[in-house]
């Protein structure tokens, strides 16, 4: 089953909402696993449009091939100090190639105006956490996890 952001934001709205706020102070880090087993890390300008999380990416890309591979991903906000900045959040999910006109439309009005020869990802959401340091006390941590049967967790 595929889950989209809009999913993700319908079953854990504050949640969705902190996640939307941090992966907008780009640059985020996308981990991807290489045909090797071993981890990839890169940063990445992740889109929230409309409801979908979407990545735009050169074609020769090795996180590309990756994600078409069927590699799971990791997508974890920029963190702006040793305290924790303004908190964290991270998502993993699976990405779907998309070449829908529509999609990469409307990727373009949420995000910046790719090169021609990019190509588009939609990111599933199957999980996501944030941590939150308030006021140097204890971490807060919020969670939230797709079900297979479609009942979504918190």
């Amino acid at each position: 089953m595929k889950h989209t952001w809009q999913d993700f934001a319908d079953a854990a709205p504050e949640l969705a909402a902190f996640g939307a706020q941090r992966l907008k102070a780009a640059p985020a880090f996308l981990a991807t696993v290489r045909a090797n087993g071993l981890p990839r890390v890169h940063p990445v300008t992740p889109i929230i449009a409309e409801g979908h999380l979407l990545l735009f990416m050169e074609p020769t890309s090795p996180k590309g091939h990756d994600l078409q591979r069927g590699s799971g991903y990791a997508l974890h906000c920029g963190v702006a100090d040793n305290d924790g900045g303004e908190g964290e959040f991270c998502l993993t999910g699976h990405a779907v190639l998309t070449t829908d006109p529509v999609m990469r439309e409307l990727a373009s009005r949420y995000g910046y105006q790719p090169k021609d020869h990019y190509i588009l990802f939609e990111l599933t959401v199957e999980s996501a956490f944030s941590t939150i340091y308030p006021g140097g006390g204890p971490p807060v941590r919020r969670s939230w996890k797709a079900s297979v049967d479609g009942d979504n967790q918190l």
